[in-house]
């Protein structure tokens, strides 16, 4: 709706309908972005319409503005270690191809074909996300992130909130359980991150097929994506002292903390994140139930609004509805659906959640 001024109202349309809370919308994407930006990519805000001169009269503000006037708060929604394909990104301009991510064996994704695992590995194994991926422990890569989010966040005073998507190393399908198992293909391998940890432990990093001190670099680089979340938190509050902070995190717990090193409880426990929006995108109905039931014995479940994959069921509403009402069993959790173009594009699923929203 940033480039498309009706989508706008069809858009708060929807919201009333719906009876929502919150709008996540986009504006970050593969260093690109949708706003007026310095540090970031800004093709993409010129292709956006305005009403007036300067941010004040563009689009972003003006859904802010337009929101508001509902009682709806609107979260910046930034894909934030992924640039997607996009090679000429200015962050890696600016910080060199080190700020990549490297596997265990030394290639970078920048030389992954189509940033997917090259040959002969490509036989057992593929990225989960095929993308060009930052090494979150690169040198500067934290820093330029937190200045990017912190002058979003400054450029629009009344913004509610800052949504991180993509903020996990990249991961490959089978996968890895930890270093010290030596199955697998894990990232974050580049000679700078092996240096400073070396430098910062005194241990030798594993490389290659060693698996030297495998579970203290695993440990390692989870502090490495906890210091970019607290960066870019501690960047946009000091800008905005009560603009909230989320997070898109993987509803396996343990996935999430072993595999991609996204320890998404401790941020809520440090309170670096305001609440986690797990994403439970699943057509299984059983699972669905299973990883809600998790969730609400978590002691941070007041902060966790489970992500419902709306999407998957444009042609049996039926089965969106049931996860909703799964979800609302535990009282103290919020919902999540993902995302408003499937459900614009499907009649049929709208009505159905409009009139399963309507009555709570």
């Amino acid at each position: 709706m940033l480039e498309n001024r009706p989508r706008l109202e069809m858009l708060l349309e929807d919201a009333r309908a719906l009876g929502v809370t919150d709008l996540f919308v986009q504006v970050y994407r593969g260093g690109r972005a949708w706003f007026h930006s310095s540090l970031a990519d800004p093709e993409p805000y010129g292709s956006t319409w305005r009403s007036g001169e300067g941010t004040a009269g563009d689009a972003f503000s003006a859904l802010i503005e337009r929101a508001h006037g509902q009682g709806l708060r609107v979260h910046a929604w930034v894909n934030v270690l992924s640039l997607s394909s996009n090679a000429d990104a200015p962050i890696l301009r600016d910080l060199g191809p080190a700020a990549a991510a490297v596997d265990q064996k030394g290639r970078s994704v920048l030389d992954y074909p189509l940033f997917e695992v090259p040959e002969p590995d490509r036989r057992y194994y593929r990225m989960g996300t095929p993308a060009l991926w930052l090494d979150p422990a690169a040198s500067g890569v934290s820093d330029r992130l937190a200045a990017t989010f912190a002058e979003l966040v400054e450029r629009y005073p009344s913004l509610d909130g800052l949504h991180l998507d993509y903020i996990r190393y990249p991961d490959a399908l089978p996968f890895s359980p930890s270093t010290r198992f030596g199955v697998g293909l894990s990232f974050g391998f580049g000679a700078e991150s092996r240096g400073r940890f070396e430098a910062e432990t005194g241990l030798r990093a594993p490389f290659g097929s060693s698996l030297v001190n495998g579970d203290r670099w695993d440990d390692w680089r989870r502090s490495q994506l906890t210091r970019v979340v607290r960066r870019i938190a501690e960047a946009a509050r000091s800008v905005r002292p009560g603009v909230t902070v989320s997070a898109a995190v993987l509803a396996d717990v343990e996935r999430a903390y072993l595999v991609d090193f996204q320890d998404w409880i401790g941020w809520l426990d440090e309170e670096l994140l305001d609440f986690a929006v797990p994403m439970l995108y699943t057509r299984d109905q059983r699972l669905l139930r299973y990883g809600a039931e998790e969730m609400s014995g978590l002691a941070a479940e007041r902060a966790i609004w489970v992500g419902l994959g709306s999407w998957l069921f444009s042609a049996s509403p039926e089965q969106a509805i049931a996860q909703l009402r799964e979800v609302a069993k535990h009282e103290r959790l919020g919902s999540a659906l993902f995302s408003w173009d499937s459900i614009r594009e499907s009649p049929e699923l709208r009505d159905a959640l409009a009139a399963e929203l309507s009555r709570e």
